[in-house]
C-alpha cells in the first residue's frame, strides 16, 4: 500500500482550516445582523453557516485521518474516513433545513416584523461573495486531490451562496411590498435549496462507502490500458473497481500465455500497473497471473508452442 501524497495531504488540510475560518466570520456577523433586525430569514442564514461551520470542522478532521498511512489494523489505509465524513456532513445539512422551515412556519402563523433591511441585504452580499470565492477554492484542491469531504464542505458553501442570494431577494421584497411574510417564504425556499444539497451530497458519499465501482469513464480508462497490451497475447478478466476516500482500488485477473516464465508474466503485470497508475491518480493495483487454457481458444503466441500432451520422441 503506497502512503498518501504529501503534498496533497497538506493542501487539503490547508484548505479545509481556510473553510473554517472563513465559516466562524459569517456565523458571528449573521447571528449578530439577524437578532437585531428579527428576520428569519437572516437568522437561518445564521443557523446554515453554522452548520457550515461544523461539517468543516468534521472534514477537517476526516480529512487528517484520511491522510493517515495504512496499518496493520488498517491495511486498506483511512480513505472511508472522508465517505463517512461526507455522510454526516448531508445529514446536518438535512436537520438545518428542517429546523429552518419550522421556524418560517411558526413566523408565518404569528407574524413578525423585520428591520434595518439595509444592514441585511449588506451582511447578506458580503456572505455570498465571501462562499463564493472560497468554495470555488475548495473546489479546485478537491478536484485536485480527488477529496470527497472537500468537494462535500466546497457544495456546504455554494448552496449558502445560493441561499444568501435568495435571502438578497427575499429582503429586496419586503423592501419593495411591505410584507414581511415574504422573509418567511424566502426561509422556506432556502431550506428546499438545502434538502437538495444534502440528498446530493448523500448519495455521492454513501457510494463509496458501500464499495460501487468507479465511475464508467475511469473504469473505461482501466480497459483502454489493458487493451494496448492485446498484441502481446494478453487478456484480462474479474476487473473489479472501488474507492475508499481519494484512493482507487483495481484487481484483475490477467490471462497471458501459458508457455511464459514467472518473470516474464511479472514484467507485464508491472506495466500494466504503471500505466494505470498513469491513467488514474492514487490508484492501488493488484492483478492476479492466469495462463491461458489452450483448449479455449488459444491464441497465436499458444499455437506456436509444441503440444504438452504429445508424446515425445525417445
Amino acid at each position: 500500500m503506497h502512503p498518501p501524497n504529501q503534498d496533497d495531504h497538506r493542501e487539503k488540510v490547508r484548505a479545509a482550516r481556510i473553510s473554517i475560518l472563513s465559516n466562524s466570520l459569517l456565523v458571528g456577523i449573521k447571528l449578530a445582523v439577524g437578532i437585531l433586525m428579527g428576520s428569519v430569514s437572516v437568522l437561518s442564514e445564521a443557523i446554515h453557516s453554522g452548520i457550515d461551520l461544523f461539517a468543516s470542522v468534521i472534514a477537517c478532521y476526516a480529512v487528517g485521518k484520511a491522510g493517515k498511512p495504512a496499518d496493520e489494523r488498517h491495511p486498506y489505509g483511512h480513505g472511508k474516513w472522508e465517505n463517512a465524513s461526507g455522510v454526516v456532513e448531508a445529514v446536518l445539512i438535512l436537520l438545518a433545513a428542517l429546523y429552518i422551515i419550522y421556524e418560517a412556519i411558526i413566523r408565518l402563523k404569528h407574524g413578525a416584523t423585520v428591520e434595518h433591511l439595509g444592514l441585511g441585504t449588506a451582511v447578506m452580499a458580503l456572505s455570498a461573495a465571501v462562499n463564493w470565492f472560497v468554495s470555488r477554492y475548495l473546489f479546485r484542491v478537491a478536484e485536485k486531490t480527488d477529496s470527497i469531504a472537500l468537494e462535500a464542505d466546497a457544495w456546504h458553501l455554494r448552496a449558502d451562496v445560493y441561499t444568501s442570494v435568495g435571502v438578497l431577494v427575499g429582503l429586496a421584497l419586503i423592501a419593495l411590498t411591505g410584507l414581511t411574510m415574504l422573509d418567511s417564504i424566502a426561509a422556506i425556499a432556502v431550506a428546499m435549496l438545502i434538502i437538495k444539497s444534502s440528498i446530493d451530497l448523500t448519495r455521492n458519499a454513501v457510494a463509496d462507502l458501500f464499495d460501487v465501482r468507479l465511475p464508467r469513464n475511469d473504469e473505461e480508462k482501466i480497459k483502454r490500458v489493458l487493451s494496448a497490451f492485446q498484441e502481446e497475447c494478453v487478456d484480462f478478466h474479474r476487473l473489479r473497481t472501488r474507492k475508499s476516500g481519494s484512493v482507487r482500488f483495481i484487481d484483475l485477473h490477467l490471462v497471458v500465455p501459458r508457455h511464459w516464465t514467472i518473470e516474464e508474466a511479472h514484467q507485464v503485470s508491472d506495466r500494466i500497473e504503471e500505466e494505470i497508475r498513469r491513467a488514474l491518480a492514487n490508484t492501488q493495483v493488484i492483478i492476479h497471473i492466469d495462463p491461458c487454457n489452450k483448449s479455449l481458444n488459444p491464441c497465436i503466441s499458444c499455437k506456436r508452442e509444441p503440444d504438452d500432451n504429445k508424446p515425445q520422441d525417445a
